[in-house]
């Protein structure tokens, strides 16, 4: 039998390899029209910033790795450029050549990517502006950097390469301004937790211009809205990417509502002896099985050996995905999984939230906050979504809430995790522990919590509300909740006569726990509806900075 494969980075290299495992007489060849294969592209902004000092150290596999490993055959600059799927034959012309030929398959992978979406901007195609998405691309804009020495540049887009590039262009000592045209930054975070985010950046001098177009490009600046030019001789595009499907489309293969290659969970297309994997498909969502676009190297990899596995006759199957990811910027890590509050709102969850800001360890070890915003089902009690921004230990809780959610677990389990503890590592009742426990609170023992949109909206409809600051007297005079009450914790009984039991009452602290002691205060002195404010004081600042812009 005979495999050609289209694509040599993630998916399709996994796919081959995963099929001569299986199978040790296929013949298998792969076309790749870039020169380089089975390359980090996560890794391509650090080389940029010389974090990573060579380019081969993400590209350390060649076409005669595969050939001595695997008896693979990796034909790179060439171009496939029609599929005759009647004859299973493909059509394939040598880019260094320009010699065109045909060759012949019993099975095809289609792994043909995504590429850089490049709006329609005046000015675009300047010397000085640039998308990354290959090695190739890494190394114009290094060499553009090196040669041209840019001292100030305009970072389009916040996703994950927009914010890599951020970091790695400060290290290369060039001011950087980073502009989006949605209302928040980074579309892997709700807007609440975009928000604390960005205060954060703020904080570090970092300039980022959200709600703000690009409308022209020249060779010292960038116009956006309202006519304001921002000083810019280096531009990167990172305005997101778009799966690679012409050849699919050409032969009728079916495209997904994401307008990527629709494939089943053996990762077959609608045509015969054709598979499809990689960042040119759309995959689903585990726990809606709503179809979704998220071209992620994990998922590539998976989804590759999986189509491997099947043409040569294994039993692998796609499960979905939580579309579980994450990135560093500058001390920061960022990731998320499973549903966000929006998503699980539209998929018609009745959801319960919870902002929980908790140090990865002791202080005394330097330990530092992490900000984890858990989503969770009222019905079932099950665990729906996870977002953090923290410094230190992200990955580790991150990978722990993945792996609840896969298999179903309900909030009341967290507390119960028999998790490694000692001081070097994690506090003794970890900030996963405590993500449970204020949500069993919440959902089964009316310890109510309101967010601080919330809290805001209420106030802005003239509800009535009182609300307590139970921090202490001379925290609350640097800053406090609109409309906020100073009564600490220490002297609330003493001062219950005060505070009207049948008023709607939310208390908080400066990041929940104490918030929790006076609120179970009220609620057995007698308060009828009592919540504690998630997240704290903290987190309602942070947001609260850009709710008032």
């Amino acid at each position: 039998m005979k495999l050609i494969v289209i694509g040599a980075v993630a998916a399709g290299t996994s796919a081959a390899a995963k099929a001569r495992r299986n199978q040790d007489d296929l013949e298998i060849t792969i076309y790749e029209k870039d020169v380089d294969i089975s390359y980090s592209g996560c890794g391509l902004p650090y080389y940029i910033g010389n974090e990573v000092e060579s380019i081969e150290e993400l590209t350390p596999r060649d076409p005669a790795f595969f050939k001595k490993k695997y008896n693979i055959d990796i034909h790179t600059a060439h171009l496939v450029t029609k599929i005759d799927h009647d004859n299973q034959q493909v059509y394939v012309k040598n880019l260094q050549t320009d010699e065109t030929f045909t060759d012949s398959y019993d099975k095809l992978v289609i792994a043909t990517g995504a590429k850089s979406i490049v709006p329609p901007i005046d000015g675009v195609d300047l010397p000085h502006v640039h998308s990354l998405r290959t090695v190739q691309d890494a190394r114009r804009i290094k060499g553009y950097i090196d040669e041209h020495q840019p001292k100030k540049a305009v970072v389009v887009g916040t996703g994950f390469i927009g914010f890599e590039m951020l970091e790695n262009l400060i290290e290369r000592d060039i001011d950087v301004v980073i502009v989006e045209m949605k209302p928040h930054i980074t579309s892997n975070l709700d807007p609440d937790m975009a928000d604390y985010l960005e205060d954060k950046l703020a904080k570090k001098g970092i300039d980022v211009r959200t709600s703000k177009t690009v409308q022209t490009i020249r060779a010292d600046y960038v116009l956006i809205d309202e006519g304001e030019t921002i000083p810019a001789d280096l531009v990167i595009l990172a305005t997101g990417v778009k799966p690679n499907v012409t050849l699919a489309k050409a032969i009728g293969i079916e495209i997904g509502q994401t307008g990527a290659i629709k494939v089943n969970e053996r990762m077959e297309t609608n045509i015969k002896n054709i598979y499809s994997c990689g960042d040119c498909i759309e995959t689903f969502q585990r726990q809606t099985n709503q179809p979704v676009y998220r071209p992620l190297g994990s998922t590539a990899n998976k989804t590759g050996r999986i189509a491997g596995d099947q043409l040569s006759g294994g039993s692998l199957e796609f499960k979905g995905i939580l579309g579980t990811s994450i990135y560093k910027l500058f001390e920061f890590a960022i990731a998320n999984t499973g549903l966000s509050e929006i998503e699980a709102r539209d998929a018609g969850y009745d959801v319960e939230i919870s902002h929980n800001i908790k140090p990865d360890k002791p202080a005394y070890f330097n330990g530092t906050e992490m900000n984890i915003k858990a989503i969770a089902d009222r019905e079932s009690k099950k665990l729906l979504g996870v977002q953090i921004v923290g410094q230190a230990g992200v990955d580790k809780r991150i990978d722990v809430f993945s792996t609840l959610i896969t298999y179903g677990a309900t909030v009341d389990e967290l507390f119960h995790l028999d998790l490694a503890y000692a001081p070097p590592f994690s506090t003794t009742k970890d900030p996963i522990h405590y993500s449970g426990m204020i949500l069993d609170n919440a959902m089964t023992n009316n310890r109510a919590l309101k967010t601080s949109e919330d809290v805001r909206k209420m106030q802005a409809d003239n509800q009535p509300l009182q609300i307590i600051d139970a921090r202490a007297e001379k925290q609350h005079i640097v800053n406090c909740v609109d409309g906020a009450i100073s009564m600490p914790h220490a002297i609330v009984r003493a001062r219950l006569n005060e505070l009207d039991k049948n008023l709607p009452t939310v208390t908080y602290c400066n990041s929940g726990t104490t918030g929790n002691a006076v609120q179970n205060i009220l609620i057995n002195y007698g308060f009828k509806d009592v919540s504690n404010l998630s997240g704290g004081n903290k987190f309602y600042q942070a947001t609260k900075k850009k709710q008032d812009k």
